[in-house]
């Protein structure tokens, strides 16, 4: 269930953590993308989970646990579907050098097209902390969903970068519907996030930026149109 791939013996400085199921065929672009950065992984394997959906909550406690028992001091959280903007791994000891931070949040650019993002309302805000500090340990808080990975760490002191967070599963539509249909199942009466999901499917007045050059993904993304989710049919 828990994987641990470090490149050395010693102690690593930075590990990434991630979790895949439904998206397993992403993990290695999504590795290619972090390999300049960290120096090694942690991943859980949920494959073998039983119902559509497991306690996220208990998957990321679990990889972050796993990642301070291996020695690493700071732990870069990833999703399958997602990949940091090329500038993180020349600015990076910069991060972790702050001198008061203990969790720096990136913008998540929500892709629309392979290359450009949409930025219009609650869109343009999104941003969650990533690069976590671990000398503090790891806390276990309550719930099974939608709870920042900061929570799992005391005392986060956020620190806001401009590095952006690509995050590619929005780029098709049909995933955006299901992604709604999915969450409108899981918390239907809007526990874990107040505005709901609908906005998801909602492109009313939506704008958008073209990535720059200089701030670029890598490896480059060419989208396959699957569903990279558990389907929630009509009847649920």
């Amino acid at each position: 269930m828990i994987s641990v791939h470090l490149r050395s013996s010693r102690p690593a400085h930075v590990v990434g953590v991630f979790s895949y199921r439904y998206d397993a065929h992403l993990v290695p672009a999504m590795i290619a993308n972090i390999a300049p950065v960290v120096d090694g992984w942690i991943s859980y394997d949920d494959r073998n989970a039983s119902g559509m959906f497991s306690n996220e909550v208990r998957r990321r406690a679990a990889l972050l646990t796993a990642a301070r028992e291996s020695g690493a001091a700071w732990a870069l959280a990833i999703d399958p579907d997602e990949r940091f903007e090329v500038s993180l791994a020349y600015r990076i000891a910069d991060l972790l050098a702050h001198t008061t931070a203990r969790a720096h949040t990136f913008p998540v650019r929500e892709m629309y097209s392979s290359n450009q993002y949409r930025v219009d309302g609650v869109w343009g805000e999104k941003r969650q902390a990533r690069l976590l500090s671990l000398g503090e340990g790891v806390v276990i808080p309550p719930g099974d969903l939608h709870l920042a990975w900061s929570s799992f760490i005391p005392n986060p002191h956020l620190h806001h970068t401009d590095i952006n967070l690509y995050h590619l599963k929005m780029i098709a539509a049909e995933r955006r519907k299901a992604r709604a249909a999915l969450y409108n199942h899981l918390d239907p009466n809007r526990v874990m996030q107040s505005i709901g999901y609908d906005y998801l499917t909602d492109d009313t007045g939506a704008e958008f930026e073209v990535i720059p050059t200089e701030r670029a993904y890598y490896p480059r993304h060419h989208d396959d149109g699957g569903l990279w989710m558990a389907y929630v049919g009509a009847g649920c």
